[in-house]
C-alpha cells in the first residue's frame, strides 16, 4: 500500500474507541481502520463484506497497542489470495489481542500513566501552571511512539509483527517505571511531611528522617518480593503521607 493509505488507516486506529460497545467491544473502530484496504485492493462486494463481517467480530485490546495489531492483519489480509482461506488472519487476532492488551495495560495504565500523574501533581505543588502540559510531555509521545513505530513494523512483519513489540521489553521497563514512580512519590511525600513536621516541631532531627526514609524503602521492596503490586504501593504511601501532612498543616494551623 501507498504510504498516504498507511498513514491514513493509522490516523483512524486513533478512534478505535470512539464507538467502543459491550457487545464486542472494539470491532466497529477495528473495521473502521479496515475499510481501507477495500478501496486499495479493489475487491468485490462479496469478498469485501466477508472482509467485514470477518473483522466485526469481537475484538479487545489495549487501545495503543491495537495499531501494531491492526497493521499486522492489514499485512496479511493484503498478502491473502482471493478465495483463501482468512482463518490464519482470524487466528493471528485472536491469539494476540489477550497479550497486547495485557502488556499495554501494564505499561501504560499502570505504570506510565501514575508516573507522569505524579511528576505533574509535583509540578503543582510547586505553582507551576504547566504541570497538565507537562504531564501530557511525559505520556503522549511514549504511546504515540508505540503506536506509530509497532504499526508500520506490523505491516512489514506480517504475523510476525509480535517481535517488534516484544524488543520494546515493555514488561522490563514497565517495572522500571514503577521504581521510579515509588521512588519520586516517597521522596515527594517525605518533603511534604517535614514541611508540617517542622512548622509544629521546630527542626527535624536528621537521624530521624534518615531511618525513617530506610525503613520505608526496605518495606516497599519487602512488599514487592512478596508480591504486592507496586499500585497498591504507590496509592498507600500517597494516602499514608497525606495523612501525615495534612495532621502537620492542620496543627501548624491551629
Amino acid at each position: 500500500m501507498k504510504k498516504g493509505s498507511l498513514l491514513n488507516i493509522l490516523w483512524r486506529t486513533f478512534f478505535i474507541h470512539a464507538a467502543l460497545n459491550f457487545r464486542r467491544m472494539q470491532n466497529l473502530g477495528f473495521a473502521y481502520a479496515m475499510i481501507s484496504l477495500l478501496k486499495h485492493r479493489k475487491m468485490a462486494d462479496r469478498e469485501a463484506e466477508e472482509m467485514l463481517v470477518r473483522h466485526l467480530q469481537r475484538f479487545n485490546t489495549n487501545p495503543y497497542l491495537s495499531a501494531p495489531l491492526i497493521g499486522s492483519i492489514l499485512r496479511m489480509e493484503e498478502d491473502r489470495r482471493d478465495g483463501e482461506d482468512a482463518a490464519p488472519v482470524v487466528a493471528v487476532k485472536q491469539s494476540l489481542m489477550g497479550p497486547y492488551a495485557a502488556i499495554g495495560d501494564s505499561f501504560f495504565w499502570g505504570a506510565l500513566r501514575p508516573c507522569a500523574g505524579i511528576a505533574a501533581a509535583g509540578l503543582a505543588w510547586l505553582g507551576c501552571a504547566f504541570a497538565p502540559l507537562a504531564f501530557l510531555l511525559i505520556y503522549s509521545p511514549a504511546h504515540i511512539l508505540v503506536r506509530g513505530r509497532g504499526f508500520f513494523e506490523g505491516y512489514r512483519r506480517g504475523k510476525q509483527g509480535i517481535e517488534s513489540i516484544r524488543a520494546l521489553d515493555l514488561p522490563g521497563v514497565t517495572g522500571r517505571i514503577r521504581w521510579l514512580s515509588l521512588a519520586a512519590l516517597t521522596a515527594g511525600s517525605l518533603w511534604i511531611f517535614g514541611i508540617g513536621y517542622r512548622g509544629t516541631a521546630g527542626e527535624t532531627p536528621a537521624a530521624a528522617v534518615a531511618a525513617a526514609v530506610t525503613a520505608l524503602v526496605l518495606l516497599c521492596g519487602w512488599l514487592v518480593k512478596r508480591g504486592v503490586s507496586q499500585i497498591y504501593i504507590l496509592y498507600g504511601a500517597a494516602a499514608l503521607f497525606m495523612i501525615f501532612s495534612t495532621r502537620g498543616w492542620w496543627l501548624c494551623w491551629k
